[in-house]
């Protein structure tokens, strides 16, 4: 099933049970803020235990990518050179960098709205994102790098789309090194 789709039946599943749950009871609404920092803490745990095992494997494996423009812009895709640990550090980074834009706009819904429903299934969404982490299956799971885990990763498909992502072949490479190399020579 499409992420985006997977997602979406996730979120109206946790909306039907939480509209269940008894917020009103200050038990339950404790029991709740405690599972959502609970659930927070083991998720910035695990991606830092990620990053760890990045810097300790050290792959200095080049990995060479035409990363893809906007859309609109019209301009061509540029070429990036970089290592494995560095890739997957900046990708780490963007992780923990969605995980703090959710505590963020938690704190905001809940703190200052006083939305209670949130908690609940931003708890379960956060273990659903964990889980659906590339890094965190090749590097806590163990699983091999091939397939969709192949780096670079292309990015989840919309709900109408298909996955793009930056190009690996040989001639976008190619292309894109043309464009470098004439560049500088004007």
């Amino acid at each position: 099933m499409n992420a985006g789709i997977q997602n979406l039946v996730i979120s109206l599943g946790a909306m039907q049970v939480a509209r269940k749950i008894p917020f009103d009871d200050p038990d339950v609404l404790n029991y709740a803020r405690i599972g959502y920092v609970a659930t927070q803490f083991i998720i910035l745990g695990i991606y830092y235990y990620v990053s760890m095992t990045i810097k300790r494997k050290n792959d200095q494996t080049v990995l060479k990518y035409v990363e893809p423009s906007t859309p609109m812009s019209g301009e061509e895709g540029k070429l990036v050179t970089t290592t494995v640990r560095d890739y997957d550090l900046v990708e780490t980074s963007k992780l923990l960098r969605s995980v703090y834009m959710g505590i963020a706009m938690m704190g905001f819904l809940h703190g200052y709205m006083k939305f209670t429903q949130p908690l609940f299934i931003q708890s379960l969404m956060g273990l659903k994102n964990l889980y659906d982490a590339k890094l965190v299956a090749i590097h806590l799971f163990g699983k091999p790098a091939e397939g969709d885990l192949k780096r670079p990763f292309k990015s989840p498909p919309g709900l109408f789309g298909g996955a793009t992502g930056p190009q690996t072949d040989n001639a976008a490479i190619t292309e894109a090194e043309k464009r470098v190399g004439s560049k500088k020579e004007e």
